[in-house]
């Protein structure tokens, strides 16, 4: 068989997403139409190369959903969370998962024989969004992601914006206020320890001890485990003003983060994403613009707009396939 007639077999792109409790594989013709998916649990703590074997095993069962070989495949994109070595396709840290040092590029690139590029997952996010969702046909985008702590990451013109051999943006860890809070980092008044959804749970859950929410004390107690997303949406619903001022007070901390990077870089687009976007997209959007539009010079007040993801979880494994698909073809240029 010719080169030619093996190269032209290599239409396909494979996307990850290594979240903290799954992972997502999806295989992509040209279009990015998925021919092939599977989600699996990370399972936790179970080793890294058990996990990285899983990861293997993965994208393998998406393949013969597709009805597809590996040596189809003209590259394979991941998002990994933890701060990362972008030339080296390693994770240095992901805690979450007991991953350290892991060499995801070396481990898939010798079992399925293609390029490999890595990103952070909200990065991979954000370019999802960027090129097939809500940002589609912007100039550059901003995406912030609230959850157990607060992801970003940028698109600017085209590129995301990233160090120049690890992952940058890290947005959760903005200084908002010099004496606020101890943040697990070590720094103190950091955007992820006063607006996160976890630092939402837990100032609702005192709000509940104290009596102040009783919606919130009927559906889960004072446990800070119970207290998710929809759960805090739910108790705005019914009434409890306490929760919903604390969920304001939150959304402006965002909105001043948001203020900062636009005077930085002016994306025209804002993406909102996350569990706490999810349960309460149009008050909580709508609380982050108005914060942002009160924290920026008067210049930028109508520069951009603030909206909610659209993609969901295809969003990250959709960002990591085209944006390796971007990086491969850019060193076969160059070479």
């Amino acid at each position: 068989m010719s080169t030619d007639t093996v190269e032209a077999k290599k239409l396909y792109w494979a996307g990850f997403d290594l979240g903290g409790t799954k992972m997502l594989a999806k295989i992509f013709d040209s279009e990015y139409k998925t021919l092939g998916r599977k989600r699996r649990k990370t399972k936790g703590h179970t080793g890294m190369e058990l996990g990285l074997e899983r990861m293997v095993q993965t994208i393998h069962q998406a393949l013969e959903e597709a009805e597809l070989k590996p040596d189809q495949l003209a590259g394979i994109g991941v998002g990994c969370p933890g701060p990362l070595d972008l030339q080296n396709g390693i994770i240095f840290e992901a805690p979450n998962l007991g991953w350290y040092n892991a060499p995801v590029t070396e481990v898939l690139n010798k079992e399925f024989g293609c390029p490999v590029v890595i990103c952070n997952d909200v990065d991979a996010g954000v370019y999802g969004e960027y090129r097939f969702g809500a940002a589609r046909g912007s100039l550059s985008a901003l995406g912030i992601f609230p959850g157990t702590g607060i992801g970003g990451g940028a698109v600017y013109h085209g590129q995301l914006i990233q160090g120049s051999k690890s992952s940058c943006m890290e947005i959760g860890h903005m200084k908002i206020l010099p004496e606020g809070p101890e943040c697990g980092c070590g720094q103190h008044g950091c955007l992820e320890v006063l607006a996160s959804r976890l630092a939402i749970s837990a100032a609702a859950a005192q709000a509940a001890y104290r009596g102040d929410a009783p919606t919130l004390r009927a559906m889960a107690g004072t446990d800070l485990s119970n207290i998710r997303s929809g759960i805090l949406a739910s108790a705005i619903k019914g009434g409890d003003e306490s929760i919903k001022k604390i969920v304001l007070r939150a959304a402006e901390y965002i909105g001043i983060a948001a203020g900062n990077l636009i005077h930085t870089f002016s994306p025209d687009v804002i993406i909102m994403g996350g569990g706490l976007v999810e349960a309460m997209p149009d008050f909580f959007v709508q609380a982050v613009a108005e914060a942002a539009r009160k924290n920026v010079m008067p210049t930028f007040k109508d520069s951009f707009k603030v909206i909610p993801a659209e993609l969901g979880d295809d969003s990250s494994v959709m960002g990591a396939a085209a944006w390796a698909q971007k990086m491969i073809q850019k060193r076969q240029n160059e070479n």
